[in-house]
């Protein structure tokens, strides 16, 4: 095996968290031999190389890579639409799952003897990879390729919040019923879908999981590269649960800026003191809402905020109304989101927190107990 690989052989004496891909002897023994199909981003990573120039490098067989939201290496903007390309620097072709298809097809499949999954998820079900995971899943399992899933921590693995989400709400932002923080990993995920029968039809994945090494639910871990454009900083993911509600409103949640996710702002000065401008930012929003204009809210980079507060929705809400601004233009979006309209209609016959925090505890109750036996790591 050759030397560039050396960082995978380090990454096995760290006493931290080891994501799946840095278990070299679990990866190679999973790969070698076969023909390979890769769906990574920019966060999928061996130290500081990318997870293909290690297996190149290794000797595996890499034939396609495959594209999710932002492009295989994380420069396309949310929610465009991605085209099959090449990359020129590897000589491999890249596969769009992210425009008019988001599986691969039988003709993506042909040359493929195993499907590796490496992405980095935030843990929370709105954030669409694990909705990529599950058709991928699917077509793994209609045309007969096993998949690898390397397994990465959850930087949100701590909280089990928000409603489950309803069927007549299923959408590409939310697929499965879980709640909106599920405090599961995605190869967890992966096992979970295929256990419950989710994939429909009877339909199963021959599924491979390999695990992070030396994690627990309670393990804290820095992600050392930003999971998409608009997530920059571990900040943004804390808030980014929260902050996500009000992309159904007026309000910004600071795309066009520096600091996305970490802000909320208004045309209205009686939001707040602090000021901002969304802006065109490529790779990360070319149309921001509100672009050009000048905004006032609320600053949250240094505010301790964690897991799903829906009190800074709803204290917005209570602010736009009294104003007789508008706030709530996309009503739909929101449920889909919250993966039902119970949350809205709530919100608007003026429930306390409490009394919606309420309302969600039977169906996360029985989560807790549905997700008990796919779960990895121990708390």
């Amino acid at each position: 095996m050759m030397a560039l690989a050396s960082p995978v052989y380090a990454a096995q004496h760290r006493t931290g968290p080891i994501p799946g891909a840095e278990r070299h002897d679990l990866v190679y023994q999973a790969l070698a031999g076969k023909r390979v199909g890769l769906i990574v981003n920019q966060s999928s990573r061996v130290g500081d190389q990318y997870l293909v120039d290690i297996l190149l490098a290794e000797g595996i067989e890499v034939g396609t890579l495959f594209a999710l939201e932002h492009g295989v290496f994380g420069t396309a903007d949310a929610g465009a639409a991605l085209a099959d390309e090449m990359d020129a620097r590897r000589a491999l072709p890249i596969v769009s799952l992210y425009g008019d298809k988001k599986a691969p097809s039988a003709q993506d499949m042909k040359d493929v003897d195993i499907l590796v999954f490496d992405i980095q998820d935030v843990g929370v079900r709105f954030y669409t990879y694990l909705s990529s995971l599950h058709y991928v899943m699917q077509s793994c399992a209609r045309y007969h390729v096993p998949l690898v899933v390397l397994d990465r921590p959850n930087p949100n693995i701590a909280f089990i919040d928000g409603p489950i989400l309803e069927p007549s709400f299923r959408s590409f932002v939310g697929m499965h019923p879980i709640p909106v923080l599920h405090g599961m990993t995605l190869g967890e995920l992966a096992r979970m879908i295929n256990g419950e029968g989710w994939l429909g039809k009877a339909m199963r994945c021959d599924l491979t999981v390999i695990p992070v090494g030396h994690y627990t639910r309670s393990t804290s871990y820095a992600l050392p590269v930003p999971p998409s454009p608009n997530l920059p900083n571990a900040q943004s993911i804390r808030l980014y649960p929260s902050l996500a509600l009000f992309e159904a409103t007026t309000i910004s949640v600071g795309r066009g800026t520096d600091f996305p996710f970490q802000v909320l702002g208004g045309t209205q000065k009686a939001y707040g003191d602090m000021t901002f401008t969304p802006h065109p930012i490529p790779g990360a929003s070319l149309h921001p809402k509100l672009e050009g204009k000048t905004l006032y809210g609320q600053d949250l980079r240094q505010v301790q905020i964690e897991g799903l507060r829906i009190e800074i929705f709803i204290d917005w809400y209570t602010r736009a109304k009294a104003l007789g601004a508008p706030f709530l233009n996309r009503p739909g979006w929101l449920d889909k989101l919250m993966g039902t309209d119970h949350f809205r209609q709530q919100v608007q016959a003026g429930k306390t927190v409490r009394e919606i925090r309420a309302s969600w505890q039977k169906g996360l109750d029985d989560f807790r107990r549905r997700r008990a036996a796919y779960l990895l790591y121990a708390d």
